[in-house]
């Protein structure tokens, strides 16, 4: 773990700057221009260049240094920061000017993404890979914990010093990537399949998970969930502002970053359940019950409680997700792999931001005020008035989440994923040292070797086993 915690110790420099930062221009702009929809932009650019540009990401993030590539991501970040401060001293800073970088950034991190994922595989032993990404998920907990930080740090240094924090922060972390090596991934059949363009190395990705049903399962359960969980990122605020203050909101928001905190933490110590399956569905019904306990009475208890719930129980589905693709996807085909898991995941995200505010305001916010249609029936159990439509919209979506969960389980290329596609890496080594065997082999194989498949009753030797014992010890 030596090698990834010099690489994971960046990337938490690394994520709590650009927190800060996110936080710091989001509030800026808003203040700026008091539009709602001027803010709502920066979230919707935040995703939406880097879904187009997923196909790319993953394909070159298999094809050339994944090393490089985050050198490349982090050179990026340090430029628009730049520039950003730049303009902020000139006093020529312009919304537009944001929108621009954000753009880039999110080009940026659709890079960072797969490539950063897949370098786990290469750097630490198949038993640590558990536990590696419950470090991951800590450090993208610092970008819950950092408007904390950046609130005080708008007052103290300003908006200029808080992007310099952000531009110091890339630095700090590409001088932890030059530290160490970063091999390149032992070349597979599955690998160098459709090897040419750009364009057909993707699809070979593409074909890869079409191919293998449960993979594509997995990749739609957490796109429901995104959809989800996106019209939450949007209506959190609002619910809480329907009946209490700003200082509340904070308050409600420190603690869920707290449970997102624990939450990884226990990832780290414990490396998620034995069957990653169940750290994926199994924590989806508590996250959806709590989804549902937040909105089912204007209480900042009943939320505060809910939203500890909500990002403890995150970390573990995050964490459990990564880890299943890591292991089971070979590692010089994980990049593109990866961008197909990302682009679908974060579309149905932005489907979430682009949505969210005219459901609310124009459906359901109608139903529950004075004299609403719902106003004498549900809302005698969750209320009226401001914010309670928005929270029987959340109710809603906490029971979809519920429902996902339990088909989840009652679906066979779900629940038996880990039985089905046996482990692409070995028990005892990272892939590290299987590189340094296949380096001189590596461009010997031939360009158009066959795409891999893997039969539905196909298991590794240990799920195998598992099997034998019965259904009742998966739990």
């Amino acid at each position: 773990m030596r090698k990834f915690s010099v690489l994971w110790f960046g990337q938490l420099v690394s994520l709590f700057g650009s927190g800060l930062t996110s936080f710091a221009l989001g509030v800026w702009v808003y203040l700026r221009t008091g539009s709602a929809t001027q803010y709502a932009l920066i979230f919707v650019l935040a995703f939406l260049p880097g879904i187009i540009a997923s196909p790319a990401a993953g394909t070159i993030s298999d094809r050339v240094s994944r090393k490089i590539v985050l050198l490349l991501c982090d050179a990026a970040g340090i430029a628009c920061m730049a520039s950003l401060a730049g303009l902020y001293s000139a006093g020529v800073l312009r919304p537009w000017q944001i929108y621009i970088t954000t753009t880039i950034s999110s080009i940026a991190a659709a890079f960072q993404m797969p490539a950063f994922a897949s370098s786990v595989t290469l750097l630490v032993a198949k038993k640590d890979i558990g536990r590696a990404n419950g470090m991951v998920m800590l450090a993208q907990a610092s970008q819950v914990l950092a408007p904390l930080v950046a609130g005080f740090l708008l007052v103290a240094i300003t908006l200029r010093g808080v992007i310099l924090l952000d531009g110091a922060s890339y630095v700090v972390n590409s001088a932890a990537l030059l530290l160490i090596r970063i091999p390149r991934p032992m070349a597979t059949p599955a690998g160098t399949s459709g090897r040419g363009t750009m364009l057909a190395e993707w699809l070979t990705g593409w074909r890869y998970v079409m191919a293998q049903r449960s993979l594509l399962s997995l990749i739609f359960f957490y796109a429901v969930l995104n959809l989800c969980v996106g019209f939450v990122d949007v209506l959190i605020i609002p619910i809480v502002l329907g009946f209490a203050s700003t200082e509340a909101v904070g308050t409600i928001l420190s603690i869920g970053g707290i449970g997102l905190v624990i939450g990884s933490g226990l990832v780290t110590a414990w490396g998620g359940p034995r069957r990653r399956i169940h750290g994926v569905v199994g924590f989806s019904f508590p996250l959806g019950l709590a989804l549902c306990l937040g909105a089912i009475r204007p209480s900042i208890v009943l939320i505060t409680v809910a939203a500890f719930a909500f990002f403890f129980c995150s970390a573990i589905i995050n964490a459990s997700t990564r880890s299943i693709f890591q292991v089971k996807v070979e590692a010089d085909l994980q990049g593109r792999v990866l961008s197909v898991y990302n682009m679908i995941a974060n579309s149905a995200l932005v489907v979430a931001y682009l949505l969210a505010g005219p459901v609310a305001d124009n459906v359901f916010e109608p139903l529950l005020r004075q004299g609403g249609s719902l106003a004498g029936n549900v809302g005698r159990v969750i209320g009226t008035g401001p914010g309670r439509g928005i929270a029987l919209l959340v109710l809603i979506l906490g029971l979809v989440v519920a429902a996902t969960a339990a088909a989840g389980y009652l679906l066979p290329s779900l629940r038996y994923l880990e039985d089905r596609i046996p482990d692409a890496i070995s028990d005892d080594e990272p892939a590290e040292a299987a590189a340094r065997q296949s380096a001189a082999v590596q461009d010997e194989i031939p360009d158009m070797a066959p795409l891999r498949t893997r039969p539905a009753g196909r298991r590794s030797d240990a799920t195998a086993s598992s099997l034998q014992h019965g259904l009742s010890e998966e739990l």
